[in-house]
């Protein structure tokens, strides 16, 4: 099997990219990737999966073309039987390798595509899978609203977090001990955590008018995620932390290498974000780790949270229904939420691990071989 995608530096699909390719090959698999390379290669070849660095993070018609080319010479020279795109661009030039050397050809959707002319030729190509992979049923929606024909090829497979790394158990206190040090958390105050790249739909702004409405002096707010060079936006942001006299109150800092630890030292975590979440990883990470997570009512959140048991939903955009939720959150008393992170912990890694995901990855691998239809 030959996964291709343009990087392997970080995001969901990269690292479901990883997950799926060492899944197969501890099965005695040949697991290969094509991608423009990445930090995660490493983690990768010391797993047994083999990786091929192209150009396929390229948008260049000809680069696209000539890769076509590349990667059916790898079909050929590896016998694989499945070609597995996870990006429009790279797709195009698997789906022609595909078509010349006659393996089978998978697609995932990792979320909605914008819409018009020529956008709608170029992102069809994520349909034209033997089976066509969807991260949430939320996706599965999109897909079958925008490309009716496509509907009998669809599979939802929710992306998996890792319970080796998101358990409350395997999180020593030296750790949060040292993020807290780090982050210059003040003792005893409740913390409220958003993770997230620094981007205007990902809510970080309603969060913070959801403070100044809370009204409270005894929290600690921590906003978590690198602004991948949108620096203006990081600015606005630190204005209106000003402007709400919160400078004492929300931190703004870059991404974390432990987040386990951090979901441990929060008291509620939030995802604000005001456009759908394919799948929401905060969420899932969060409930794992036995956290109260307040979400927004769209998308996949629906479906990574169970209203009022693992969790609460939230209309997107009011900042004052956010500040009365994180008001119930921190409220809690110990028993409840204990019965909450309970449910939160059992929800997730009944559904929506990384093992569970590979397993069906890999039995939808074998139907697709077996030309199987869906």
């Amino acid at each position: 099997m030959l996964q291709v995608l343009p990087s392997l530096d970080t995001g969901g699909a990269e690292r479901g990219c990883v997950d799926v390719a060492l899944a197969l090959a501890r099965e005695g698999g040949l697991a290969l990737v094509a991608s423009s390379g990445g930090r995660m290669v490493r983690e990768l070849e010391r797993g047994g999966a083999k990786h091929v660095t192209l150009p396929v993070h390229s948008k260049n018609p000809l680069v696209i073309h000539a890769n076509a080319g590349r990667l059916a010479e790898l079909v050929r020279a590896h016998g694989v039987d499945i070609l597995h795109a996870r990006s429009r661009a790279p797709a195009w030039s698997a789906y022609w390798a595909a078509r010349r050397t006659g393996c089978k050809f998978v697609t995932t959707v990792h979320g909605p595509y914008s819409a018009g002319w020529p956008k709608n030729l170029y992102n069809a190509v994520m349909t034209k899978g033997d089976r066509v992979v969807a991260i949430s049923a939320f996706i599965a929606r999109y897909i079958e609203t925008n490309y009716a024909d496509v509907a009998p090829r669809v599979t939802v497979i929710h992306r998996g977090i890792d319970p080796a790394i998101f358990d409350p158990a395997r999180v020593d206190p030296g750790r949060m001990v040292k993020l807290a040090a780090d982050w210059r958390l003040p003792d005893g105050v409740p913390v409220v955590l958003l993770p997230g790249r620094l981007t205007r739909w990902k809510g970080q702004a309603v969060l913070i008018e959801a403070i100044a409405r809370l009204g409270r002096r005894d929290i600690a707010v921590v906003i978590v995620g690198s602004d991948q060079g949108r620096h203006a936006y990081r600015r606005e942001l630190e204005a209106l932390v000003e402007r709400r006299n919160l400078g004492g109150i929300v931190r703004l800092l870059p991404d974390c290498r432990d987040m386990a630890a951090a979901y441990m030292l929060a008291d509620v975590v939030v995802s604000a974000s005001t456009d759908p979440e394919a799948f929401g990883r905060v969420a899932a990470e969060a409930q794992a780790m036995g956290r109260p997570v307040v979400v927004t009512d769209h998308g996949a959140s629906r479906e990574t949270v169970i209203a009022g048991e693992t969790g609460l939903l939230v209309p997107p955009g009011d900042p004052g229904l956010l500040a009365d939720a994180i008001r119930d959150s921190l409220a809690l008393e110990a028993g409840r939420r204990a019965e909450i992170a309970a449910a939160a912990m059992a929800h997730i890694r009944a559904r929506f691990t990384k093992d569970v995901m590979c397993r069906a990855k890999l039995a939808l691998y074998r139907e697709v071989a077996a030309g199987a239809r869906p």
